[in-house]
């Protein structure tokens, strides 16, 4: 075990722990922010430079500071460590000009991004960017491609991550999209336009920190914050089954895997689960899915459901079905 000090908060982890990691142990505001690693894909991290802190002593045996800032991502801490993150100007000065260079090719699509009220860049940009951008070149563009029957590619939108070729590789035995190009012309493409076609490719969409992929079956029909994100399961045998379905009235609009506190996915849900059951009786639903308070997604108030009506509904619908016509019920909130 290794006790090291966070922005002057005392925290002991194992050994080979990284500083990410170990901060993420405390949470809150001292925690960095990351937008390319991924705790449960491997080999992930130190792509974005976002998470860079200060190293102010190295070691209680060797208390020099690091020359300079490092990926907490990928730096293991070691006993009497002191990691500066909020506390160091430096640190907010460099993840500054690391969203700036985030932005620089990002087109200002939020009004129409699917990913809007849910993007990990929009929010980094709102706490760390500037107003305005002194970027007077022209920005690189792409060609919207389909890159599966039910994903889409928006490459001026990405980030290069690299997360969705993580989880083709750890998640499938059949990847056959990448990385090609080198430098401002590296891309993110499928080898000579060959389609992303596995159980588990939608997961590259709940990875994927911007708007670069998206689901095709839920473009441009709602905004994630007039939707009530439900936690539901159902027996399957590919995945755990355990979902989180986006519903605006009694409709399933979208599926997705579960995220922790930090945005990753624990448990990846396969194809079947995402796109072949879009109707609520088809799963369990558990009840509302509680979403931080500080994104746009719980301004609706959805957490007040009464899950009693939705089962209701439920019940009546599958009446309906039968042939046996019922007065319809709106499911609306607790007073």
């Amino acid at each position: 075990m290794a006790k090291l000090t966070i922005d002057g908060v005392e925290v002991e982890v194992p050994d080979g722990t990284t500083i990410l990691n170990a901060a993420r142990q405390i949470g809150g505001a001292l925690v960095p922010p990351a937008m390319c690693y991924y705790s449960t894909l491997k080999e992930t991290g130190g792509k974005c430079r976002v998470c860079l802190v200060k190293v102010a002593a190295g070691s209680a045996k060797d208390p020099r500071p690091m020359p300079k800032l490092v990926a907490s991502c990928r730096t293991p801490v070691a006993e009497g460590m002191v990691v500066q993150n909020l506390t160091s100007p430096e640190v907010l000065e460099a993840r500054k000009g690391v969203v700036e260079f985030l932005l620089l090719n990002h087109p200002l699509d939020c009004p129409v991004c699917d990913q809007a009220g849910e993007c990990d860049l929009q929010n980094l940009a709102y706490e760390h960017g500037a107003s305005t951008t002194r970027y007077e070149e022209d920005r690189r563009t792409f060609e919207k491609i389909d890159i599966g029957d039910k994903i889409q590619l928006h490459m001026t939108r990405c980030i290069l991550c690299y997360r969705c070729t993580y989880v083709a590789n750890q998640l499938t035995d059949n990847r056959v999209h990448g990385v090609l190009g080198r430098g401002d012309k590296s891309e993110i493409s499928t080898h000579i336009q060959k389609a992303v076609d596995n159980d588990f490719s939608g997961n590259m969409i709940d990875v994927c920190p911007v708007g670069a992929l998206t689901d095709k079956t839920f473009r441009f029909k709602s905004r994630v914050w007039f939707t009530k994100p439900m936690d539901a399961h159902r027996n399957c045998t590919k995945c755990s089954g355990k979902v989180v379905l986006w519903m605006k009235g009694n409709d399933v609009l979208r599926v997705s895997a579960r995220k922790d506190q930090y945005g990753e996915v624990k448990e990846y849900i396969c194809n079947e689960c995402r796109y072949e059951h879009k109707n609520v009786n088809d799963w369990t639903v558990e009840g509302p899915r509680h979403i931080d308070k500080h994104s746009v997604i719980s301004q609706n108030h959805y957490e007040k459901i009464d899950l009693q009506r939705l089962k209701k509904e439920v019940e009546r619908q599958l009446e309906f079905q039968k042939g046996r016509q019922l007065p319809e019920a709106n499911i609306v909130p607790n007073s």
